[in-house]
């Protein structure tokens, strides 16, 4: 991995990968949904559907014909703590890839007309994730789970304040948390770094400024029950305590304790839960991790009448762990499993440019994958009983429910196990 900084701070990346077919190239803007306040949740989001809506030099259609026409692939995604702009290319239309980023990232028009429309498509994505049961319980989860902090926040905000959002607030926005220092171009592929530090000289270059510092601190959790009654078949529930900030030196060791209760098919939560008990389709568990905090936890979809078991289950295991820990065949799966992972992850250009990216942002370095995997092969079930102590504590869990339970009480007792 190469790394320039150019003279007004944005930060060029790549990583040489010759024998891929394709390039990957991404601008990455260390600004996301948690640098918002409350009367702006959603405008990072909102933004960055807008910077495809039309350029001085090309409308939304002529965007889309030109990446189109080299079969690539043009988009962007809005994170909690960033936002990233990528095209995917063969490699002999990096060019082209590149004048495209160039052009929407510091040309877009923001057209009033172009605006509009996106509102209600957006107000429109909003709804539809309401729809989504399965995903709408995260955000109810991390809603109670860390009240009133801009990271429990929804990334696409809320009807009420995307239908607030004028040219101006766009504007104001893009002024304060879109300055060099916060900005990284970052590819992988078959590409040669002098030649995109050569490019991106000459179209960033009028980017300056630093970002205003904003910081809120960390979220304060909360523990408890959390019920919401809705018309639905099953009943969606996500179970989670505190977890882990991006950095800490345990994260490997968090890593393995998620695959091993429910990061597969072989997990022990699938396996209790779906194939011996039959109680649920889908059982997985999550860990989510930011700069300074992060949660861990469950999610299953269940029928009403087994919810209160399924929620026992899950708390003997993971007091069962703490106790015990995992077997040694158990504990070498999971390390074999997460490797595995990470390698075939990184099969493909945008999967190696998101990387390189991220490990600057977390760690200001690049990580090599031997010392990913040396940190992974170090870890001892004497680790996995210290983080699963650390992360189950008593008193720690939270319960978001959400479907029609039919008559069926729950109360905090659930929780205490």
């Amino acid at each position: 991995m190469q790394l320039t900084r150019l003279s007004n701070g944005v930060r060029v990346l790549s990583e040489h990968l010759p024998d891929l077919p394709s390039v990957t190239v991404g601008i990455w803007v260390q600004n996301g949904s948690r640098y918002e306040h409350p009367d702006q949740a959603g405008i990072s989001h909102f933004l960055e559907h807008l910077f495809f809506k039309g350029t001085e030099r090309r409308t939304a259609a002529q965007i889309a014909e030109e990446i189109d026409a080299v079969g690539g692939g043009l988009n962007a995604f809005t994170g909690k703590e960033y936002t990233c702009y990528y095209a995917k290319v063969l490699r002999e239309h990096l060019p082209l890839a590149l004048d495209l980023l160039a052009d929407i990232f510091t040309q877009s028009r923001f057209a009033s007309d172009e605006i509009e429309r996106e509102r209600t498509v957006i107000i429109q994505e909003i709804s539809e994730i309401e729809d989504r049961p399965d995903d709408y319980v995260h955000e109810l989860f991390n809603l109670a789970f860390w009240p009133g902090h801009p990271l429990a926040r929804p990334i696409a905000g809320s009807p009420e304040t995307v239908s607030r959002f004028n040219r101006d607030d766009f504007l104001r926005f893009l002024e304060v948390r879109y300055r060099a220092d916060r900005i990284l171009i970052a590819a992988a592929g078959a590409l040669v770094h002098e030649d995109l530090l050569e490019v991106a000289g000459r179209k960033f270059e009028a980017l300056v400024g630093t970002t205003p510092v904003m910081d809120g601190g960390p979220p304060q959790p909360r523990a408890g029950l959390s019920i919401h009654e809705k018309s639905l078949e099953q009943v969606h529930l996500c179970l989670g305590t505190p977890g882990i900030a991006q950095t800490d030196p345990d994260r490997y060791v968090a890593q393995l304790l998620n695959l091993a209760l429910g990061g597969g098919m072989s997990s022990r939560l699938f396996q209790e839960i779906r194939e011996r008990r039959g109680r649920a389709y889908t059982v997985y568990s999550f860990h989510s991790s930011y700069f300074d905090a992060g949660y861990t936890g469950v999610y299953v979809g269940t029928s009403p009448e087994w919810v209160r078991e399924v929620v026992e289950v899950i708390r003997g295991e993971l007091d069962r762990v703490a106790r015990e820990g995992l077997a040694p065949v158990e504990l070498a799966r999971v390390k074999n499993q997460r490797k595995g992972n990470i390698l075939l992850g990184l099969e493909t250009s945008d999967s190696r440019m998101s990387r390189i990216a991220t490990n600057d942002i977390y760690f200001g370095r690049d990580v090599p994958l031997e010392e990913v995997a040396a940190a992974i092969d170090r870890v001892t079930n004497d680790d996995i009983v210290r983080m699963a102590n650390r992360l189950f504590q008593p008193g720690s869990f939270a319960l978001t429910v959400l479907g029609d339970l039919h008559g069926e009480r729950l109360t905090d007792e659930v929780l205490r196990g």
